[in-house]
C-alpha cells in the first residue's frame, strides 16, 4: 500500500535513533519531508554510512532536530559537522556494523530507506545499496520506505517483503550519480595504477576502493584475462571491464561466474547495467566483507588507499592528524581476507607526497592525533609512483628500507636519518640513489626464461639479506671463478655495502624470481664506473641452478644499453681463463680479448664510441 503522506509525529518520537539509507540509495526526498514536517520533534539521532547527497540534515540549522552519528565521513557537510563537534564519528569495520544493530549496541527505532517498486510476489529490491541497509531494515522497529520507480532491481540477497515495511512513500527521482575521479597529478596516479596492475595475475579476483588510484589501476587491467570481482563497491570502471570480457568471473572459487558486491556508485549507465542483471549479486556487508568469505576467493587482490604510511607499515586512512577525514570502511576486512586468501595480496596505494609535493606521505612516525586503521601486520604491499614495497615477512629494518625506496627521492635521506633514531638500523646501512630510469617507466623488466617468469631490476638496499642468501648458495667453484678466491663469509655489513649502490653512477642489476612476497635472487650483474677512462668494469655471478640459461647474457645486454645511454666510452671485464662460459657471454656481447697482465686471466673490452664495431 502506498502512502501519499506520512504523519511524522505519529511515526517518530523525540530522542529516537534512526538509520538512513546509504550511498546512492539515500532517501533524500523522504528525509526532506521529515525535515519539513518535523513539528515538535527534536534530538533524533541519525546513524549512517556514506551518503551520495548534500547531507543537509547535518547543517547547523538542523542541529536541534538531528544529531548525526556516522560510520564513514563522506562529503564536506558531514566532515565539517564532525570536526566542529556537531556530529559524531563511530569507527567500525563495515562487516561489524550489522552486529551493532542486531545485538542492541545501537538499537534502531526506525530505518528510512529507498527501494524499488514491489514485484508480483510483494518483494521490493533494495537496489544499488544493500550493504548495511539490509541489517538496519531487519532490526529496526519501524521501516519507512521511499518507493522509487527509478531504483534498479538487483539480485542476490537484496529483497525485502512488503510485510517487512511499515510505511510506503512513493516518490520518483533519479539516483544521484558519482562523478568520475578527477585526474589531478595524472602522471603520478597513472604510474601507481600501472604498478598495481603488475601485482594482478590473470584469473585473480579483485576488491577495489573508491577514488582515482583504484580507477587508474582498473584502466591498466584491460589486457588481463579471466578476472573476477568480490568487492563491497563496484563502479563504472568495473562495468567497462566486464563489458570488454576482461572481468568474467570464470576463475572465481567463491560465487563463480558472478560479481559479488554490496553497493554500487557511478553513472546512470552503471545503474542501468545492474538493473535485472543476473551476473551481479548484491549481498549484505556482513557477508561480502566477512574476512572468512573474502578468503574463499583464491588470488584475491585487495586494492585500497591511505593518507600516510609510517616506516613500519602502519596505515593511516581515516584521519589527518586530529582531523577525522573518512572512515575505516572495508579496508581492514578485505586486507585481512586477502592475506588469508590462497595467493592473495593486500595492497595499499598512495602518492609519495601531498599534492603540492611539500610533505612526504611515507613518514618516520605517524603524526600526532592520527590513528592506525590497518596494522603493520595486515599490509603486504605499499605502492607509490616510485614502485612497490613488499613488506610481508620483513623485519622493521627491512620494511623501513623498502618504504624509503618508494618514497619521493627528496625525502629519502631524511627518512633514513629519522628511522635510525627510533629503530635499529645500523650506521653502515645507506640509502643511495636506487632508480635506474634507463630500465623504463616501471623501473624493471619482465623476463621469461625456459618457461619461468623473472624480473630484471636494480639491486635494492632492502636486498641485504637476499644477497647474503645468494652468496651462501654458491659452491666453492663458483666463488673461485667469480672472485679468483674462495671468500668464506658475507657479513651483514659487507652485504649492506654491496646493496648500497649509487645507481646514478655505478650499476647493480639482478634477476629475481618472485612469487607473491617470496623473492629469491638468481643472478647479479654489476659495473663500477672508472671516471678517469669514462669506462666501467663489469662482473656477473649466477646461481648454479640457472647457470647456462642465458641470465648473464640478458644482464649484460641491459648493462651495455644503459652504458651507451649514459655516454660511456667503453666497458671492460677481467675473467679467469678457466671460466669459459663467462668468456663466451662477453664475446657474444661484442667484447674483444686483450692481453692481460695477470697470468690465467683474460681482459675483455667493448668499445661503445659512436661508429665503433
Amino acid at each position: 500500500m502506498t502512502e501519499t503522506k506520512i504523519n511524522w509525529s505519529n511515526v517518530l518520537k523525540s530522542g529516537q535513533r534512526i538509520f538512513i539509507g546509504s550511498h546512492a540509495a539515500v532517501p533524500t526526498a523522504l528525509i526532506d519531508d521529515l525535515i519539513e514536517n518535523s513539528k515538535d520533534l527534536h534530538d533524533i539521532e541519525i546513524v549512517q554510512l556514506m551518503t551520495l547527497s548534500d547531507n543537509k540534515w547535518a547543517e547547523p540549522q538542523y542541529q536541534q532536530l538531528f544529531k548525526v552519528n556516522t560510520f564513514f565521513i563522506g562529503g564536506g557537510t558531514i566532515r565539517k559537522a564532525v570536526n566542529e563537534g556537531r556530529a559524531d564519528y563511530t569507527p567500525s569495520f563495515i562487516s561489524d556494523i550489522p552486529n551493532l544493530f542486531n545485538n542492541g549496541i545501537l538499537p534502531l527505532d526506525a530505518a528510512l530507506i529507498m527501494v524499488a517498486p514491489g514485484d508480483k510476489y510483494g518483494y521490493h529490491s533494495m537496489g544499488v545499496s544493500v550493504d548495511v541497509v539490509a541489517a538496519a531494515a531487519k532490526s529496526a522497529k519501524t521501516v519507512i520506505a521511499q518507493v522509487n520507480p527509478q531504483m534498479p532491481v538487483t539480485y542476490g540477497q537484496s529483497f525485502l517483503h512488503e510485510n517487512q515495511i511499515n510505511y510506503f512513500w512513493e516518490h520518483s527521482s533519479p539516483l544521484p550519480e558519482l562523478a568520475p575521479p578527477e585526474h589531478d597529478n595524472s602522471k603520478i596516479i597513472e604510474r601507481i595504477g600501472q604498478y598495481i596492475s603488475l601485482l594482478v595475475e590473470d584469473g585473480a579476483t579483485l576488491q577495489v576502493g573508491i577514488g582515482n588510484i583504484c580507477a587508474a589501476a582498473l584502466r591498466y587491467l584491460s589486457n588481463h584475462k579471466d578476472l573476477g570481482i568480490h568487492s563491497e563497491l563496484i563502479t563504472d570502471d568495473i562495468m567497462h571491464l566486464m563489458l570488454k570480457g576482461v572481468i568474467n568471473n570464470r576463475k572465481k572459487t567463491f560465487h563463480p561466474n558472478k560479481i559479488v558486491t554490496s553497493f554500487c556508485m557511478g553513472s546512470k549507465a552503471l545503474y542501468d547495467f545492474v538493473d535485472h542483471n543476473p551476473h551481479v549479486g548484491f549481498y549484505p556487508s556482513e557477508y561480502v566483507n566477512s574476512p572468512a568469505n573474502v578468503a574463499r576467493n583464491d588470488k584475491l587482490v585487495a586494492i585500497n588507499s591511505a593518507i600516510e604510511v609510517d616506516l613500519t607499515g602502519q596505515i593511516v586512512s581515516d584521519s589527518i592528524g586530529h582531523q577525522f577525514y573518512s572512515g575505516i570502511g572495508g579496508q581492514v576486512d578485505f586486507s585481512r581476507g586477502a592475506s588469508l586468501s590462497k595467493g592473495g595480496k593486500p595492497v595499499i596505494a598512495l602518492p609519495s607526497t601531498t599534492n603540492d609535493g611539500k610533505v612526504s606521505r611515507i613518514v618516520p612516525f605517524i603524526r600526532e592525533g592520527a590513528g592506525v586503521v590497518t596494522t603493520r601486520g595486515h599490509v603486504h604491499y605499499v605502492v607509490t609512483e616510485f614502485g612497490v614495497a613488499s613488506l610481508r615477512g620483513k623485519s622493521i629494518r627491512e620494511r623501513a628500507m623498502e618504504l624509503i625506496r618508494v618514497a619521493h627521492p627528496k625525502f629519502r635521506s631524511h627518512l633514513l636519518q629519522e628511522v635510525r633514531k627510533h629503530y635499529w638500523v645500523p650506521h653502515y646501512q645507506q640509502q643511495t640513489p636506487v632508480d635506474v630510469p634507463e630500465l623504463g617507466d616501471i623501473g624493471f623488466k619482465k623476463l621469461k626464461i625456459n618457461g619461468e617468469n623473472f624480473d630484471l631490476r636494480p639491486l635494492y638496499p632492502s636486498d641485504e639479506r637476499r644477497l647474503q642468501e645468494f652468496f651462501y648458495s654458491h659452491t666453492k667453484e663458483t666463488l673461485q671463478l667469480r672472485y679468483n678466491a674462495v671468500p668464506t663469509s658475507m657479513s651483514r655489513e659487507k652485504s649492506c655495502n654491496l646493496v648500497s649502490v649509487d645507481q646514478s653512477k655505478d650499476l647493480a642489476l639482478c634477476i629475481v624470481h618472485q612469487k607473491g612476497s617470496a623473492v629469491q635472487i638468481q643472478a647479479v650483474g654489476r659495473y663500477y664506473y672508472i671516471e678517469s677512462q669514462n669506462s666501467c668494469e663489469v662482473a656477473f655471478v649466477t646461481r648454479e641452478k640457472y647457470q647456462g640459461r642465458g641470465m648473464a647474457g640478458k644482464l649484460l645486454d641491459e648493462m651495455i644499453r644503459i652504458a651507451r645511454e649514459r655516454g660511456l666510452d667503453s666497458m671492460q671485464a677481467y675473467v679467469l681463463a678457466a671460466n669459459k662460459p663467462m668468456l663466451s657471454v662477453f664475446e657474444r656481447g661484442g667484447f674483444k680479448r686483450l692481453p692481460s697482465e695477470e697470468p690465467g686471466e683474460v681482459l675483455l673490452k667493448l668499445d661503445l664510441k659512436e661508429g665503433s664495431e
